[in-house]
């Protein structure tokens, strides 16, 4: 059971059902991260105008999804890993990409795999990487601006990230079938 209130558009705040009533729309249903995001109208309309904002940077849905994958399970969140495991099927990712990002193992696309290495790079040095670090993902051919997106791709996935553990946020039915746990 959740450890915060899942609100619907009915129990949310007057500023946050206008934004749940529109992820209903858009996605058929009200994920439960959004639901508790409801609580804090601020937090909530945070995480929708980022998620924007992350979809429109440089990076394709491959990249994106990697970036997001890689930092739900370094940060231990069952709920946005499941999420991000429905996004990246539903958009055709292979199977081989989402597995392993889901199981953290060394990726057979180098370049995803200098991604991901460099998005926990960041998470683990709170973005004071390596120069080794740096010269790796710039050597499998991103810039600047792409390490700066890692940075907004880590920010975003902290801050849903940390919500869910905070709340403890079951999945949606929705979800269950891309259900991930961490290894033990």
């Amino acid at each position: 059971m959740a450890r915060l209130t899942i609100h619907s558009p009915a129990t949310a705040p007057a500023e946050s059902r206008p934004l749940l009533e529109a992820a209903e729309a858009r996605n058929g249903f009200i994920p439960n991260l959004l639901g508790v995001l409801a609580s804090a109208p601020a937090a909530l309309e945070t995480y929708l105008t980022v998620s924007g904002i992350n979809a429109r940077a440089s990076f394709d849905l491959a990249e994106r999804e990697t970036v997001q994958i890689t930092a739900a399970t370094t940060h231990g969140c069952d709920f946005c890993v499941a999420g991000h495991t429905a996004i990246a099927r539903k958009g055709g990712l292979p199977d081989e990409l989402i597995e392993g990002l889901r199981a953290q193992e060394t990726l057979d696309d180098a370049r995803l795999e200098a991604l991901a290495a460099f998005t926990r790079a960041v998470i683990a040095s709170r973005g004071a990487v390596s120069d080794e670090a740096l010269a790796a993902f710039r050597e499998a051919g991103y810039d600047e601006q792409q390490a700066l997106e890692v940075v907004l791709g880590v920010a975003l996935a902290t801050l849903c990230n940390f919500a869910n553990s905070l709340a403890k946020t079951e999945l949606n039915p929705q979800l269950a079938p891309h259900r991930w746990r961490p290894a033990a």
